[in-house]
């Protein structure tokens, strides 16, 4: 047991290869030792996107690459074979910022349960954002109940990530509010849960399985009513301050998003964005024309 708990223990955030820093998300071109044999001729000169650091039993570091150009690269974080491959330190080359830089990525993500009335606020947002173009850069996906999933994607190694959810704040309904959960928040542990996890839950278990963007911030929304799952109750349907709160949460993504856009490829010095101003209450909904 303390063997496989050892081996499930994430390895360092970051390592120095050549004076640079190499951590997740860091390009680096391949460079094989002769023991790779005929893999490691065709892997040699590759760019690659580094996964994650990784320690073996005996203590030496392994650094996991994705081929930056393979449609599939994804899914190595699923240790899915011919996606994922590892590598010494000293047989990766880091690539500096100025020779090829890597445009920021920033998930936008809907969460919650559209049986539980305003639970589904961040499953309104997200499914209104899927109706516009896309907009480079930006992943908005609609995660529902499925929590695991959301961790996951979490892993890809985007520059920030919004979680759009329903929040009990205790302000009035429909009352947007941008959270930006310290490590005190994510210090205590859930266990996995497949459903109806709560941001914070599916912040430390993401941090527990590897890493976290650099950036996360929740954008939450007052509820008026959500139903007792346990009771069985279902309403699909928002409330109207919550509904009305809908066209003012995507306004507020758009200025965040803006914001993270502009940071620099090292990420923020930790304070808040700009964009951090949501209204202190969604406008109450436009009164329907008599019949």
């Amino acid at each position: 047991m303390e063997f496989w708990a050892e081996m499930a223990r994430p390895g360092p955030e970051s390592i120095v290869v050549a004076g640079v820093e190499v951590r997740r998300g860091s390009r680096v071109r391949l460079r094989p030792g002769a023991s790779g044999g005929l893999l490691g001729d065709l892997l040699a000169g590759r760019v690659g996107v580094v996964e994650g650091i990784e320690e073996d039993d005996e203590g030496r570091l392994h650094v996991a690459v994705a081929l930056e150009d393979d449609p599939g690269r994804d899914l190595g974080l699923g240790r899915v074979p011919a996606h994922r491959f590892f590598f010494a330190p000293a047989e990766v080359e880091p690539l500096a910022a100025a020779e090829s830089p890597r445009p920021r990525r920033i998930l936008v993500a809907g969460i919650g349960n559209i049986f539980l009335g305003d639970d589904g606020f961040g499953v309104a947002v997200a499914r209104r954002l899927a109706e516009r173009p896309p907009r480079p850069g930006v992943d908005a996906v609609d995660f529902g109940i499925r929590g695991m999933d959301l961790v996951f994607a979490l892993q890809r190694g985007y520059d920030a990530a919004l979680l759009v959810d329903a929040v009990p704040t205790g302000d009035p309904p429909g009352t947007l509010v941008v959270l930006e959960p310290g490590a005190d928040a994510l210090e205590a542990s859930d266990g996995p849960q497949g459903h109806a996890m709560a941001p914070v839950s599916v912040l430390r278990l993401a941090r527990a399985m590897g890493a976290l963007p650099p950036r996360v911030l929740v954008v939450g929304c007052a509820p008026a009513h959500v139903p007792d799952a346990a009771a069985d109750d279902v309403l699909v349907e928002l409330s109207a301050p919550v509904a009305a709160a809908v066209e003012g949460a995507l306004q507020l993504i758009d200025a965040l998003v803006d914001s993270l856009l502009a940071e620099p490829a090292g990420g923020s010095d930790g304070a808040p964005p700009e964009a951090l101003d949501p209204p202190a209450q969604a406008p109450p909904p436009a009164p329907h024309p008599p019949e």
